[in-house]
């Protein structure tokens, strides 16, 4: 199974980067990991229907057809890392590759949003688009951990 994050926004902090690298590198075969930047749109005068369309373009780019695409959205489902881990055993179980998406400093397309086939959400908190990306690969890597009785995960 392939797990695919696509992330608008081409630039991490170092501190970011080394982050991912370090959580990335402890997926086991079976799971591959991938992170696929894509450039935010010049912000300008633009509206933001002409930046949310810009986007939409490059993140559909990104998604090769057929992968279940998961929206990360302020108003989507909150997950615990249980749930997460439900969820990741559910798309393996279905032999889904799955696009995890991270929007811009907008957010996603409405219509993206709502083609999705599921919508979760990280934190009731805002966060940088490099904290969400770190998150969402630590929250990853527990989810997998929760399903293999790894000890990194303990209650």
């Amino acid at each position: 199974m392939k797990l695919l994050v696509v992330a608008v926004g081409q630039r991490m902090p170092d501190w970011a980067q080394t982050a991912w690298d370090d959580y990335a590198k402890r997926f086991p075969p079976e799971l591959k990991l991938e992170l696929r930047a894509v450039k935010t749109e010049p912000r300008g005068s633009k509206t933001l229907e002409t930046l949310y369309a810009a986007e939409r373009e490059r993140i559909e780019g990104a998604i090769a057809k057929g992968m279940r695409i998961v929206a990360l959205d302020e108003r989507g489902t909150a997950l615990t890392t249980k749930a997460l881990a439900a969820r990741l055993q559910a798309w393996q179980g279905e032999g889904d590759d799955v696009a995890l998406v991270i929007g811009g400093p907008d957010g996603l397309d409405p219509a993206f949003k709502a083609a999705a086939h599921e919508r979760i959400r990280l934190s009731d908190l805002t966060l940088p688009h490099a904290m969400a990306r770190v998150l969402l690969v630590e929250q990853l890597y527990r989810a997998w951990s929760v399903n293999a009785g790894h000890p990194y995960h303990r209650e």
